[in-house]
């Protein structure tokens, strides 16, 4: 019988040759299943996140800068910058994670940094200061920050972006997936927790390191230096002073170790103030607003000196270079360091004291030392009064007086709508004749204020700019200089009033910063952005002594000059300045008064608000007076802001002279006698009210 059975060998073959073409099938279909590596990347959640905090920080730089341009420049030209800034994206947008509809979670927290970034640039167009999270902290600022900058156009535009906002807000909801699986929120919180703790680690070491600047002397150049979204986050979390590593009773009180604070190792005002001169000459502060020597900066020539009085008070009378804390803004941190003898550095960066701690307390400072002296003290400032707080805040720096733009009249305007200085001529005097004793006055300048134009302004001005690097800046400095040349004439004009002046009088002008024309380092003959110039001047003889100062050290400079020593930091300043440890005890005490448990106060506050009254002046009501059915007010000292108000409430108000008020409405004839005139400023602010 014929075997028909195939050999085993043949039927095995058969099998493993079948085997492998299933397994070589399966192979081919599985390597076309198989995802490629940039299709692993793209799915993976956190490469997402990277590559859309790199987007994000794309967008949000170009509205900060206005231009995409100059956005991928910066990102290209300061890499590390740019990758704390997406770090910092990264850790919010990380926690996207914690949602299943990731994708729409991704989207919203991209949209906070993109309204920051929107709300930034817009701000930016109308003013010179960057949005801060200061600004978030006051809503009633912010309504005032609409009514002044937009018009009822701009409103409703503003309006219905915020509609398609929520438009697109409930689109992205409905649109966007949502993942099939739970979230693993072990494994997203360890994720989100390691991101953010990379993304701070990232951000310490480029401040340790030097990549990211910790002190601000302008926002603007700060936001445009260090990116927004790292700028934005530093003022809000860096604020205040740092304690000291070894803070302590004993450590405060050993800082004077010559005995000015008596044996108890305290400050007790008056007790520890001391005069040793022959005379307490009437002391007068002129902070000038962007006040420089415009040959200060080279590659401009002009037709002729725009401030020759300046410079001849400097050839004869004792100056020097000043370091402020500012440049091309932060007149107020300027005028902080004068007045209480404490630097700005000292605080976070961008922090401004007069919007955070001088809010809530008071703060030793000149005007409360000099009290000690038997002077009175003035503030005044040809600005609005409720500007950085200053109608608050000069009440906790010891204040008697603060005369502000709402209570002057004949003010006259630059073309960019600041007030010209020559105003303030008559408000010093009325504050040198408002008290038999000497006075202590700080005054505030704001007439070189920028934003300065790049197109031509003036016509046939004084100043002219015979040479420039560009078109642009030649009108701008152009602009610049002729402010500078005025303000020049109003220093003249203030002198020569205060030498014929029948007390003695020390007057030291000073610039508060560099004006706001994008300067660098190079171009000044100081090769430093934060000097300006200073002269101290008198109306009697003073020795001729040059030296090279900080606005923090300016009045205890000034006074040591007159034999007077009043106030704790005063002393401070005079007697250790130049020490090995000035600095880090200089430190040490002011966390201390502002911060600390006052060791160098014996534990407590020892400095009370003023009753400060707004205007030097008294603003009097004489009578009311009917006419017809129109109501008039006659009386003393009003000014375009003085209002007729009635039981709390503003009256439409016309201005008839420093005299007379007339009512535009009708009241209740009956009520008519209560009328009172209140000075309200432009942001609706009541800063007083009569009696």
């Amino acid at each position: 019988m014929e075997d028909k059975t195939e050999p085993r060998e043949e039927v095995q073959a058969e099998i493993e040759k079948d085997a492998d073409a299933v397994a070589k099938e399966a192979a081919a279909e599985t390597e076309q299943k198989q995802p490629g590596l940039l299709t692993r990347i793209f799915k993976s959640d956190v490469m997402i996140l990277i590559i859309g905090a790199i987007v994000v920080d794309f967008i949000v730089e170009s509205l900060s800068r206005h231009s995409p341009i100059a956005s991928a420049q910066f990102m290209v030209q300061h890499p590390l910058v740019s990758i704390c800034n997406v770090m910092l994206i990264l850790a919010v947008l990380s926690l996207s994670l914690l949602f299943r509809k990731r994708v729409f979670a991704m989207c919203m927290f991209s949209l906070i940094w993109i309204t920051l970034g929107i709300t930034n640039c817009v701000i930016l167009a109308n003013r010179m200061t960057p949005f801060n999270v200061k600004d978030l902290s006051n809503l009633k600022e912010g309504t005032q920050i609409l009514r002044n900058y937009f018009s009822v156009v701009n409103l409703v535009i503003i309006g219905l972006g915020a509609a398609a906002f929520v438009l697109l807000v409930i689109l992205l909801y409905r649109k966007t997936p949502k993942r099939k699986e739970k979230v693993s929120y072990k494994k997203a919180v360890t994720a989100v927790i390691l991101i953010i703790a990379l993304a701070f680690g990232t951000v310490e070491a480029g401040m340790h390191t030097g990549v990211l600047d910790t002190f601000f002397g302008n926002l603007a150049y700060a936001y445009r230096d260090n990116g927004m979204p790292y700028s934005f986050m530093i003022t809000w979390l860096k604020t205040g002073i740092d304690k000291p590593a070894n803070y302590s009773e004993a450590e405060i009180r050993s800082i004077f170790s010559k005995g000015e604070m008596g044996k108890d190792g305290i400050y007790t005002p008056g007790e520890d103030d001391e005069f040793t001169g022959d005379k307490k000459p009437n002391i007068i502060y002129l902070q000038l607003e962007s006040f420089i020597d415009p040959y200060m900066v080279k590659g401009f020539e002009y037709n002729k000196d725009p401030v020759p009085n300046f410079r001849k008070l400097m050839k004869e009378y004792s100056s020097g270079y000043i370091t402020v804390p500012a440049v091309g803004a932060g007149t107020a941190n300027v005028e902080f360091e004068a007045i209480t003898g404490i630097s700005a550095r000292f605080f976070g960066p961008g922090e401004y004291p007069h919007k955070s701690i001088l809010t809530e307390q008071t703060c030793e400072s000149a005007a409360y030392d000099m009290k000690q002296m038997g002077y009175s003290s003035h503030a005044i400032h040809n600005h609005r009064g409720a500007f950085y707080n200053r109608n608050t805040v000069f009440k906790n720096l010891g204040f008697d007086t603060f005369t502000c733009l709402e209570y002057m009249n004949n003010v006259t305007k630059t073309p960019k709508n600041w007030a010209k200085d020559t105003v303030l001529t008559s408000s010093i005097i009325d504050a040198l004749e408002s008290s038999r004793g000497p006075d202590y006055i700080y005054t505030i300048s704001v007439q070189g204020h920028g934003k300065y134009p790049t197109e031509q302004v003036l016509e046939d001005p004084e100043i002219q700019v015979t040479k420039s690097p560009s078109e642009e800046q030649k009108w701008a400095y152009e602009y610049f200089a002729n402010q500078m040349y005025e303000m020049d004439d109003f220093i003249k004009e203030l002198t020569d009033t205060l030498k014929d002046y029948d007390e003695d009088v020390v007057l030291v002008m000073y610039g508060d910063h560099l004006p706001a024309l994008n300067m660098t380092e190079d171009m000044m003959t100081s090769g430093d952005l934060y000097k300006t110039q200073y002269v101290i001047w008198s109306n009697f003889d003073m020795p001729k002594k040059d030296k090279d100062t900080s606005t923090y050290q300016i009045h205890a400079e000034v006074t040591k000059r007159l034999g007077i020593s009043a106030g704790m930091l005063t002393r401070y300043h005079q007697d250790y300045r130049g020490e090995k440890t000035y600095m880090r005890n200089f430190r040490a005490l002011a966390y201390d008064m502002l911060y600390g448990e006052r060791y160098i106060y014996g534990g407590k506050n020892i400095f009370k608000p003023t009753d400060m009254r707004m205007g030097v002046k008294e603003i009097k009501i004489d009578k009311i007076v009917k006419v017809g059915d129109d109501y008039y007010i006659k009386g003393q000292n009003f000014t375009e802001f003085s209002r007729i108000s009635l039981n709390g409430e503003i009256l439409k108000t016309v201005y008839l002279g420093p005299t007379i008020l007339a009512l535009n409405e009708e009241v209740d004839p009956e009520e008519a006698v209560n009328m009172k005139v209140s000075q309200v400023e432009k942001n609706k602010e009541v800063l007083s009210t009569t009696e």
